[in-house]
């Protein structure tokens, strides 16, 4: 079994933040975001958790395929013809 792992980094300065997470682990990984951006003795700010939280949730979208309600109907197809 093939599991991916997901890398995103943050790099501020000379401090870096690397994240390492598969798709199992992603709410954990935004749980970790948080508690780092609450955390008075990081330089991880709070705007730093919003966009790598965005970054990760952007990623997961991209592989989650499209619901029912999300397909175009054939009626809108009429629109680009």
């Amino acid at each position: 079994m093939n599991q991916d792992i997901n890398v995103l980094a943050l790099v501020k300065g000379s401090e870096r933040y690397v994240f390492l997470f598969d798709d199992s682990s992603r709410a954990e990984t935004l749980r970790t975001l948080g508690r780092y951006a609450s955390n008075p003795d990081l330089s991880f700010t709070w705007y730093d958790a919003a966009v790598l939280s965005q970054k990760i949730r952007h990623e997961s979208r991209k592989f989650t395929p499209a619901g029912r309600f999300d397909m175009p109907l054939p009626s809108d197809m009429d629109e680009f013809c």
